[in-house]
C-alpha cells in the first residue's frame, strides 16, 4: 500500500510558476519504481504530464509541457517535485501523482487526491 499526497497547487496568472509536490509513504521499496504526474481538466480525460525514475532521476515529458515543466525528486524525503514555469491557461487542471505501472505513461493503482492548478489570463 502506498499513500500519495500532492500539494502546491493554486491560482496563478499566465506566464507564472508553481511547484507541485508529491510525498509518498507506506511502501519503502519505491527506489525501483517510477513516478508519474497526470492531469485532468474539466470535461477532458486524464492525461500524462511527466515521469521520473526514483533511482536514476531519468525523466520524460509530454510534448505540451516539454521545456516548461521540470521534474525532480528527493529520495530521502520520498518526494517528487514538478516545477511548472511559463504556465498557460491550458495547463489548468487537477494534477495527480501516481506510482507508474509501466514507463513512462501507464499509471498504476496508487493515486493521490490531486491538487488544483488554475491559470488565469
Amino acid at each position: 500500500q502506498v499513500q500519495l499526497v500532492e500539494s502546491g497547487g493554486g491560482l496563478v496568472q499566465t506566464g507564472g510558476s508553481l511547484r507541485l509536490s508529491c510525498a509518498a509513504s507506506g511502501r519503502t521499496a519505491l527506489s525501483s519504481s517510477a513516478m508519474g504526474w497526470f492531469r485532468q481538466a474539466p470535461g477532458k480525460e486524464r492525461e500524462f504530464v511527466a515521469a521520473i525514475w526514483w533511482s536514476s532521476g531519468i525523466t520524460d515529458y509530454a510534448d505540451s509541457v516539454k521545456g516548461r515543466f521540470t521534474l525532480s525528486r528527493d529520495n530521502a524525503k520520498n518526494t517528487v517535485y514538478l516545477q511548472m514555469n511559463r504556465l498557460k491557461s491550458e495547463d489548468t487542471a487537477v494534477y495527480y501523482c501516481n506510482v507508474l505501472r509501466k514507463w513512462p505513461t501507464v499509471p498504476g493503482n496508487y493515486w493521490g487526491q490531486g491538487t488544483q492548478v488554475t491559470v488565469s489570463s
